[in-house]
């Protein structure tokens, strides 16, 4: 893997948390959640031109109020690209209906297909620039705890909340570890001259033994780590355990949830306008 591969690693914003005092990182993690699922869902169910430049103006207003640098929302977007393109080619090639441009056994051109790609690309990026937000405005912890919060009805039913919500901030916290030791293991093998960007698919992919082996060591290690760990302090799962950090709304969720309903409404009027 080339120096390229390396850098792709570190533009990685899963799990990542930037610290801020803005609107959106005052708002409650439950409201943060909420909120960014129902507007990912007006996003797919906009049809419209008018209903997508309305979609992106509401995009561009949560990011001005995070206060978060462009930048990461670009690094959030950049090593999505190539899943992004692969999706519209699908949709080009397949997509059925309309005025056929061109055809060739089961691969045509259409005028639907090459619309609903371009409206499947503006799909995705909206999505990951919410979804880029809620990640960077919002810590691992209290995007476990929102969860734990929200699932809590459903232990009603046997449901494992507490067990579910453990995975996840376990999760969610050694993302950004896994990944860096990944860059570290990268970079080890590089010194020692391994050249992970030349060869054939099939000898790239076993030269990447050299990676997972070590990496899911250190995983496995850290894994048994902090199981000792928990279990020296005397862990016995969620119930009954107090909190440090305690939900509350604010008028910030009151006011962002009044914004975004007005404009899901919006985008609802304007899904079939052209």
């Amino acid at each position: 893997m080339s120096k390229i591969g390396g850098q792709v690693m570190n533009k990685i914003l899963f799990g990542r948390y930037v610290p801020g005092a803005s609107f959106v990182h005052r708002m409650d993690p439950r409201a943060k959640l909420i909120l960014s699922l129902i507007y990912i869902v007006a996003v797919f169910m906009a049809n419209s031109w008018s209903a997508y430049a309305v979609s992106f103006i509401i995009a561009l207003t949560i990011i001005a109020s995070s206060g978060i640098a462009p930048k990461f929302f670009w690094d959030g977007v950049k090593p999505l690209i190539g899943v992004i393109l692969l999706t519209v080619v699908i949709q080009v090639f397949f997509g059925v209906g309309g005025h056929v441009y061109w055809h060739w056994g089961i691969l045509s051109i259409t005028s639907d297909g090459l619309l609903n790609a371009v409206y499947i690309a503006i799909r995705f990026v909206l999505i990951i620039l919410v979804s880029t937000v809620l990640t960077l405005s919002t810590s691992p912890l209290e995007i476990s705890g929102a969860i734990e919060s929200l699932f809590m009805p459903l232990k009603k039913i046997h449901f494992p909340v507490y067990e579910m919500a453990l995975m996840l901030s376990i999760a969610l916290r050694f993302v950004p570890t896994l990944i860096d030791e990944t860059e570290k293991i990268l970079n080890a093998q590089r010194s020692r001259g391994a050249n992970f960007s030349s060869g054939s698919i099939m000898a790239r992919l076993k030269k990447l033994v050299s990676i997972l082996i070590p990496l899911f060591e250190s995983a496995f290690n850290r894994a048994e780590e902090l199981a000792t760990a928990m279990e020296s302090r005397g862990y016995q799962g969620g119930e009954g355990r107090s909190k440090y950090r305690v939900l509350n709304y604010t008028k910030n969720d009151i006011i962002g949830t009044i914004f975004m309903m007005v404009s899901v409404a919006l985008i609802m009027v304007l899904r079939n306008w052209s």
